[in-house]
């Protein structure tokens, strides 16, 4: 009897705990937020309670821009301001950019896996790896470098499809672009061949599972308040996010050391990418740019390389599957381009045909990426933290501290900027006279813009380009499941959840 009452007081204490916890927090939250003043943006809820609204999330946030173009979610110490005005876009990335940071709240929700990458960094550090990273990507070497990696693997994609094809087997597209992809950025950015797309290995695949676990992982810290004391416990979704850091560090940390023995080697060539060129840098300040500082610029840029190429090209495959006339005009247009017909498909002349100014001829099928990208954004919300109180342009405030982010996503479906149609799958709205005519960064937000503008964004296409075309070229996809509810995964950058199984149809009957 004794054991049982005392089982009921702990019970009761614990209950005590997390009502006066709760209540705690609410009183923190909705204290000192001017909720009902109009100057500042409509209160929509706070930041917690995006937690119901998880799995459709971006949708939910949609829903609410659509009544009000900017509002806000509250928490304890700030609140978050979302806006889909481009004009409050352009304040905070271009013309005030010297008032907005990441800020300590991205710092502290990201600092574990992403450290002082370029992506979390402002001030000094920000400018030394973008200046670095800058000169990377605009060196003709590394653009013909790029490519001809590109054209590779996209020639092993084709010889993988062939063999699913000739079986009738259905495939995840979305595992093949992200393997993909994977190989490219490592060795394009790091001179490292990892042959995942081939040859799955163990360490490779680990690797994959945890960083984008991780990933997923980092995204419920921003609407779970009691994430820093499950890391102290190192309970739950905390203590898993620790267990995929070892395998993220373990695997990174095994690649720098690897390629700084090569880097020593005098007769090594190859020494263009960007981990070599930050390896040469770390060794004229070592206790600055030490190893743990190597690792974090591995991970950010092997998220802008592979996350935002394959995520967009998995979510461009699902569009063509579901608009297949679209599809056989984007195959017309680079079988035109590129002139290779025939019954029967040879992979080495078409690759040898596919030039960067055959790319660049190919307006449709750039214009067919760019409204994927529209719709289905790699980073679907970003943004940053005001330095300063201010007024934003469509005259509501803000204060020091808060968060102003924008809804990439919810941008891209917005009648008031995309007209009636703006969740339609249209290409034809990028085009005048059949030549591509983008539109503003700070309407179309996909690539950032201002100072902070992604320096790949040139890279990312012309490797979606190279991609898409030879996989277009020789086969035809469907849907393995049309009856399948499609969906994102929560997470840092936009996947598909569960990944996208399809099936290819070879457009020749024989393979060259």
């Amino acid at each position: 009897m004794e054991l049982i009452i005392n089982i009921f007081t702990l019970i009761f204490i614990v209950l005590s705990l997390f009502c006066l916890s709760f209540f705690i927090l609410l009183l923190r939250t909705l204290a000192g937020k001017s909720i009902t003043n109009s100057d500042y943006p409509p209160v929509y809820g706070t930041i917690y309670g995006q937690a119901f609204y998880f799995n459709n999330l971006y949708d939910h946030l949609t829903a609410v821009a659509k009544r009000h173009r900017t509002f806000r979610l509250i928490g304890t110490a700030y609140s978050e301001i979302y806006t889909v005005d481009p004009r409050n876009i352009e304040q905070i990335l271009k013309t005030k950019f010297d008032k907005y940071s990441k800020g300590r709240k991205d710092e502290e929700v990201c600092g574990d896996l992403f450290g002082e990458g370029i992506f979390l960094v402002d001030g000094e550090k920000w400018k030394q790896q973008r200046k670095l990273a800058s000169y990377e990507f605009s060196t003709k070497i590394v653009r013909d470098f790029s490519c001809s990696v590109f054209r590779r693997n996209a020639g092993t994609l084709v010889g993988i499809l062939w063999e699913f094809s000739a079986m009738a087997r259905v495939f995840d597209v979305q595992d093949l672009l992200m393997r993909c992809s994977l190989d490219s950025i490592f060795k394009v950015g790091f001179g490292v061949d990892l042959n995942c797309l081939e040859e799955p290995s163990k360490a490779g695949s680990g690797f994959m599972k945890a960083f984008d676990d991780s990933s997923a992982q980092v995204f419920w810290r921003y609407i779970d308040p009691f994430w820093k004391f499950k890391r102290f416990l190192n309970i739950g979704s905390e203590a898993s996010f620790r267990n995929n850091l070892k395998v993220i560090d373990a695997f990174v940390h095994r690649l720098i050391s690897a390629r700084r023995k090569l880097l020593h080697q005098p007769n090594l060539n190859d020494k263009e990418d960007i981990l070599s060129r930050f390896l040469m840098e770390s060794e004229k300040d070592p206790t600055r740019m030490n190893d743990q500082y190597l690792r974090d610029i591995v991970l950010n840029f092997m998220l802008a390389g592979r996350d935002s190429t394959a995520g967009t090209l998995s979510w461009f495959f699902y569009m063509l599957c579901k608009n297949p006339l679209i599809q056989e005009k984007v195959a017309e247009e680079v079988s035109q381009i590129v002139g290779v017909q025939g019954e029967e498909a040879d992979i080495n002349l078409f690759i040898q045909n596919l030039t960067d100014s055959a790319l660049d001829k190919m307006h449709y099928l750039h214009a067919a990426l760019t409204e994927t990208l529209r719709l289905y954004p790699a980073v679907p919300v970003d943004g940053r933290t005001a330095e300063i109180d201010d007024i934003l342009p469509d005259g509501y405030k803000l204060r020091k501290g808060d968060g102003v982010y924008y809804l990439a996503y919810s941008m891209g479906r917005m009648p008031c900027l995309w007209g009636e149609d703006a969740e339609d799958f249209k290409p034809e709205r990028w085009l005048e006279n059949g030549t591509f005519r983008p539109e503003s960064p700070f309407k179309f937000i996909a690539f950032h813009a201002g100072p902070r503008t992604c320096l790949g964004k040139d890279f990312a296409y012309r490797q979606m380009k190279i991609v898409s075309a030879t996989l277009l070229h020789f086969f035809r996809f469907k849907l393995a499941d049309p009856t399948r509810n499609i969906t994102y995964r929560i997470m840092l950058t936009l996947h598909i959840d569960g990944g996208l199984p399809l099936l290819a149809i070879p457009r020749a009957r024989k393979f060259a």
